[in-house]
């Protein structure tokens, strides 16, 4: 359904997906026909009342007055040994990301992160099954069980994690929400975007970070809300919006995905938010938290001690205590997690170290890897001893 022009209003309250929004001056019209305020407040209480009824996540009371959890009694890990394969959703339309090959294969950063967990289960990265999610599917699919993991751009929020009924067990990837803009608008910076047409995913953090921008800096703002990717291509090459914003990895991405068309725009410099990208699960389930969490700190204890897929095999000789326990030879790493002795060796085989994924599949966007590096290379990655 095509969207309308912007209608001024005093103001817009809405809640999506466990993050709070207030939109201030405009609401978003679909074919040409605006939002009255009484539909506006009647969808965001059905929303509200419907996240309150949700089965997974929800605090119900027992007879005892005391507290639970649906997801409480959750055996993740039981589950995916069960049906032999672990299910992850992705975004899947994402170059560097999340993104088939010409095989059908997917490939990409988040690919890759969901198929480490894989490793480290089954020792078999390929016992996996990709379910591609948009922003507004990607919470309900993991929160009713359809998906084990989400790996799939999502901001790690206050309340996506305390009203969601969800956990973040890693931080795999500190982007932050940039503007691509087209070359011939001359525009230099955000701050000069006053009263510029801005597309805007639907059900992002990205939408409220926008609002809180625009009004902070007293700018005019036109949003235009749009649900999937290809839609913003669309409405950018029919000059429906004059930018796009996001996650700067987003939007690189975006831009790449374009080919020659994407010479035509330019990513302003400017950076309004932190978006600490991470792997959610369902709350409860502490060994399967536990093993999401500890597969990413594997990969980045890799990196910092200079093991890689290609000489992994090489420090089963080594005289390191740590290096020691990371491959299996000593220690009883792999037991505390309810995995195989080898479960670190098999993610490294499988995807490689942190630094070996990012050259894979990040390098290729022109991203810089900035606060993604370890830390002892001036970024903000560091691992807690494996011990």
């Amino acid at each position: 359904m095509p969207l309308g022009a912007p209608k001024k209003i005093k103001r817009i309250a809405f809640d999506r997906e466990g993050t709070t929004m207030v939109t201030f001056g405009y609401a978003i019209t679909r074919a040409g026909r605006p939002h009255s305020k009484l539909a506006v407040a009647l969808g965001a209480a059905a929303l509200v009342a419907a996240m309150a009824i949700a089965p997974l996540g929800a605090q119900a009371q027992t007879q005892s007055g005391q507290s639970t959890s649906a997801s409480d009694k959750v055996d993740t890990l039981g589950a995916i040994k069960a049906r032999g394969y672990f299910i992850c959703g992705v975004a899947g339309d994402r170059p560097g990301f999340s993104f088939p090959d010409s095989k059908g294969v997917m490939q990409g950063l988040d690919a890759d992160i969901c198929r480490s967990v894989a490793a480290a289960i089954f020792g078999d990265p390929e016992k996996i099954r990709f379910t591609s999610l948009t922003s507004l599917t990607r919470f309900p699919a993991l929160q009713s069980g359809e998906v084990d993991m989400l790996a799939r751009f999502t901001t790690w929020t206050l309340t996506r994690e305390a009203s969601l009924g969800l956990d973040v067990a890693s931080v795999y990837f500190y982007d932050g929400q940039g503007f691509l803009v087209k070359k011939s608008l001359g525009v230099k910076s955000a701050l000069e975007l006053d009263g510029a047409t801005v597309c805007v995913t639907q059900g992002s953090t990205s939408e409220a970070n926008m609002v809180d921008f625009f009004r902070t800096h007293n700018l005019a703002l036109k949003p235009i809300v749009i649900e999937k990717v290809e839609q913003v291509r669309d409405a950018l090459a029919n000059n429906r919006c004059d930018a796009y914003t996001n996650d700067s990895s987003l939007l690189g991405s975006l831009k790449l995905s374009m080919g020659p068309a994407g010479d035509e725009y330019i990513l302003l410099p400017d950076i309004i938010s932190k978006e600490p990208l991470g792997t959610f699960v369902r709350k409860g389930d502490q060994r399967f938290f536990d093993i999401v969490r500890w597969t990413y700190i594997a990969m980045l204890t890799a990196e910092e001690s200079g093991i890689a897929k290609t000489n992994i095999d090489t420090f089963r000789k080594t005289r390191d205590p740590q290096n020691q326990r990371f491959v299996g030879e000593t220690g009883d790493l792999g037991a505390a997690l309810g995995l195989d002795a080898q479960w670190a060796v098999n993610v490294v085989k499988a995807v490689g170290n942190t630094a070996e994924l990012w050259d894979r599949t990040i390098a290729s966007l022109g991203i810089q890897r900035g606060a993604n590096r370890l830390a002892k290379d001036g970024g903000i990655q560091y691992a807690p001893p494996m011990r």
